[in-house]
């Protein structure tokens, strides 16, 4: 017990320091490095690739889930079609939602979440602040399709490949939120 609690203190200092100092990893990537550290300490047995699996989907799911948040608080601020703030404010309650039953479900087993948006994700969100007028409007309808098409596949391919129950049946409620985010956004998008 004690080599793999002296790991994970390992793991988790250098998470930190990763975070703090350095700009080569983002909070995405540190996270999915303290995930392979405590499923390296605990060996090298099929449940353990199965649960650094189901790890990555997690990691992955809350990348996009906090971007979703900080993009749609956006849209509310900086849009100006009526129908674009009420998406970004959907997207703000939904995602928030789901970003909370993520962390408490990873919590539980101990599954390292982001703090953070990835590096790329903040891009996005850089670059579309930077956006104005029916362009910012635009530009966040293009992105929020990007999104949620690749929010749906992530899920789909989770529903196939992850084997925790809780993370399924979260996946299982969560997936037909998305899937109506993106039916609504690409009417959104028809009607530009």
């Amino acid at each position: 017990m004690k080599p793999a609690t002296t790991l994970l203190t390992l793991a988790t200092a250098a998470m930190l320091w990763g975070c703090g100092t350095s700009n080569s990893t983002d909070s995405t990537e540190a996270a999915d490095s303290a995930n392979e550290a405590m499923a390296d300490s605990a060996g090298t047995t099929a449940a353990t690739a199965v649960a650094e699996e189901d790890a990555k989907f997690a990691v992955d799911a809350a990348d996009g889930g906090m971007a979703e948040v900080a993009l749609g608080e956006l849209a509310q601020n900086k849009g100006t079609d009526p129908k674009v703030k009420e998406f970004g404010k959907m997207m703000v309650t939904d995602h928030t939602k789901a970003n909370d039953e993520l962390k408490a479900l990873a919590a539980g087993k101990n599954i390292t979440l982001p703090a953070v948006p990835s590096e790329d994700k903040q891009k996005v969100e850089t670059d579309l602040s930077a956006k104005s007028g029916k362009d910012f409007d635009k530009a966040y309808i293009d992105q929020m399709v990007d999104d949620h098409q690749k929010t749906v596949k992530l899920f789909e391919d989770g529903q196939k490949n992850v084997k925790d129950v809780e993370i399924k049946a979260f996946i299982d409620k969560t997936l037909p939120v998305l899937r109506s985010h993106l039916d609504h956004i690409k009417s959104l998008d028809k009607a530009k």
